[in-house]
């Protein structure tokens, strides 16, 4: 075994590894968490919706594509902000996305645990997160080839049921109704569907484990995105042509209900199978970029360092890895999916606020996008944040004030030491 010096983790990642880190991340928790609740706000706006999320999505992944080629290393937006803004600023952002992801950790354990045993949900999400810690635990190169598999699996099926809905359900009308489109509904759909786009960041935060970061990463990212966009699209129109957005809104398992539309009866266990699967998939990744960010704030010790620690045998932050495992069982054997989602949407879209601020700071030398890419997905950002539902505003205001609060109070006992 190679032992890793100075505390960096090896480089052991290809293209393929990282684009499939990504899917896993993104395709789980978009399709089976995120399409109901955002039908909910958007109704037959569900599509437009899905665009606007997209776009703020795109800018984001181009900001992060530049600023991860810039700066390889694990963390993501907390090296970006502090890099190009200032420590406070990457400070908030690593704080929002360790406590914003473990809540989008928690969410995707219960949606295993609803679809595996709905009876005993939070037991079966605990479980599955202490399961996934151990296999991160002993190396990310198994994390990502288990990775590779379920997306393999979700995706396939989610071809078959979106074919299987166009064409054997009785059928709805995909069009925009003026009578349950509101704007305000439609931006707080676009957020909601967000939190299933933004997997790419475990790309980011996977920098110092990834061959050739400059290279591999900005194409990693590229592609993992327009994959899950044409599918989510694809799942979208054929979930509104099978259930209608009444329907859509109503399910609580909608890839299931849109196979019972179809009358193929075998094809819904195969849904429900596929689902569990796929929110596995998106947990996995979601628990290595959360661990990765600590270990990168533990480095700078804006966290306790014995979390910098990396296993000499393994080559992974394991200390960090099994933090997040407990917090994360914790959470998902207590916490409701819904609180979980918006609180995580509202950290999150503030964390890629602060990578299109960071992003619009590079010069053209340092590989800056076009200027207006960053503007948009700041804005878009920050709108989409403060049009989630009051209480997920408020939940997640009050806790990056709290962080930022420890970080002012560590800072101004540090001066006066």
């Amino acid at each position: 075994m190679v032992t890793v010096p100075g505390g960096e983790l090896r480089r052991r990642l290809g293209l393929v590894d990282a684009v499939t880190v990504g899917l896993g991340a993104m395709i789980g928790a978009g399709i089976f968490a995120a399409l109901a609740p955002a039908a909910r706000a958007a109704g037959s706006g569900l599509l437009v919706a899905l665009a606007v999320a997209a776009v703020v999505a795109y800018c984001n992944a181009t900001s992060s594509a530049r600023l991860a080629a810039l700066y390889p290393s694990s963390g993501g937006t907390y090296v970006y902000g502090r890099e190009r803004l200032g420590e406070f600023w990457g400070y908030i952002a690593g704080w929002g996305f360790v406590v914003g992801k473990s809540a989008s950790c928690a969410a995707m354990a219960l949606t295993v645990g609803m679809y595996a045993w709905p009876e005993h949900a939070h037991a079966v999400a605990a479980g599955a997160v202490l399961g996934l810690t151990s296999v991160n635990y002993v190396g990310v190169q198994k994390s990502a080839w288990l990775a590779r598999v379920i997306v393999a699996v979700v995706v396939t099926v989610l071809v078959v049921v979106v074919v299987a809905s166009l064409v054997h359900s009785p059928g709805h009308p995909v069009e925009v109704s003026s009578t349950d489109v509101t704007t305000t509904g439609v931006l707080q759909g676009a957020g909601l569907l967000f939190f299933a786009f933004a997997g790419y960041a475990r790309i980011a935060t996977l920098g110092e484990e990834v061959r050739d970061p400059a290279r591999t990463i900005p194409r990693a990212i590229s592609i993992a995105l327009a994959v899950t966009l044409v599918l989510y699209a694809s799942v979208a129109t054929a979930l509104l042509w099978a259930l209608g957005p009444s329907g859509l809104a109503q399910a609580s398992a909608p890839i299931a209900d849109a196979a019972r539309a179809t009358g193929r009866s075998w094809l819904v266990p195969v849904a429900s199978t596929t689902a569990a699967v796929a929110a596995l998939g998106s947990l996995l990744a979601l628990v290595l970029g959360v661990s990765r960010t600590i270990f990168a704030m533990a480095r700078d010790r804006h966290l306790p360092h014995v979390l910098a620690a990396v296993h000499p045998r393994f080559g992974v932050p394991h200390k960090a890895e099994l933090l997040v495992g407990v917090v994360v069982a914790v959470t998902a054997a207590t916490v409701d999916i819904r609180t979980a989602i918006g609180f995580s949407s509202f950290a999150v879209l503030c964390y890629y606020a602060v990578t299109n601020a960071s992003a619009a700071t590079l010069s053209r030398a340092e590989g800056r996008p076009a200027r207006l890419v960053p503007v948009i997905g700041l804005v878009g950002c920050l709108v989409l944040a403060f049009s989630l539902p009051v209480l997920s505003v408020a939940v997640g205001a009050g806790v990056l004030a709290a962080g930022a609060a420890v970080y002012l109070l560590r800072k101004r006992r540090s001066h006066d030491d």
